[in-house]
């Protein structure tokens, strides 16, 4: 029982789907939290997923490793990524901030296999504009700066870390995505009054499709697991996004 219920979890992926219906006939592939030293997922299994979904994007919402010493177990995932063969873009979580002086070993490891890391920057794609919003929890996030190119008249996608940036948002999007809440990891009453992760959580919003002011957004409940590498009655995730 206490397999099923936690560790399972860890190693049962779940591909979850979101129909946004702006009418762009487009698909983004989310996969956030990572968290390379506790996760059961494999690179190949992620590949599969890739090579199965066929996205046109594919999105990276942060927290991929802790410390620069696990900048090689980062490297078969990124190696899975690049294996679909259609652009990757990231944004940075609180967890990668942890390197400190040493992000930047992160940022090279993440161009070198064709990730664009967007950090407060856009890039117009096809019949959208896509916003990447550094991670708000580290107070990294810049929304004037990510939106300072931003064209008027193309539908609008931000991909960030911390959802709890919906709180703070001035400026208008279609589509967010999210991740860091990893849908609670432990299915439990209370558990963030006993863990704060910030007033969304506290609200109860963790995981799945929800409004705010300015627009809709999605908190994937993330690959791999923060603390310790196990979920209870939470499965690891990635969602696809059909815009």
């Amino acid at each position: 029982m206490g397999y099923a219920t936690t560790v399972l979890p860890t190693q049962w992926l779940k591909v979850e789907r979101v129909d946004w219906q702006l009418g762009l006939r487009r698909t983004l592939l989310q996969i956030s939290d990572l968290h390379v030293e506790r996760n059961r997922i494999s690179p190949e299994r992620l590949a599969a997923v890739c090579r199965a979904e066929r996205p046109d994007y594919i999105c990276l919402t942060g927290d991929y490793v802790d410390s620069e010493k696990a900048l090689p177990r980062f490297e078969p995932y990124l190696r899975a990524f690049q294996s679909a063969q259609v652009p990757v873009f990231a944004v940075l979580g609180n967890h990668d901030y942890k390197l400190r002086g040493r992000l930047n070993a992160l940022i090279a490891c993440l161009e070198s296999h064709g990730v664009t890391v967007l950090r407060n920057s856009s890039v117009v794609l096809d019949g959208f504009c896509l916003v990447g919003i550094d991670d708000y929890d580290t107070r990294h996030s810049d929304e004037e700066a990510a939106y300072a190119r931003v064209p008027q008249g193309l539908p609008v996608v931000v991909m960030t870390h911390d959802p709890t940036f919906v709180l703070a948002a001035r400026r208008p999007f279609d589509a967010l995505l999210a991740g860091h809440l990893h849908g609670k990891q432990f299915r439990l009453p209370f558990f963030y009054h006993l863990k704060p992760m910030g007033p969304l959580a506290k609200q109860g919003i963790y995981a799945g499709l929800h409004d705010a002011e300015q627009g809709p957004y999605y908190i994937s409940k993330g690959v791999g697991q923060s603390g310790i590498n196990l979920r209870f009655l939470v499965r690891s995730e990635v969602t696809v996004h059909r815009l």
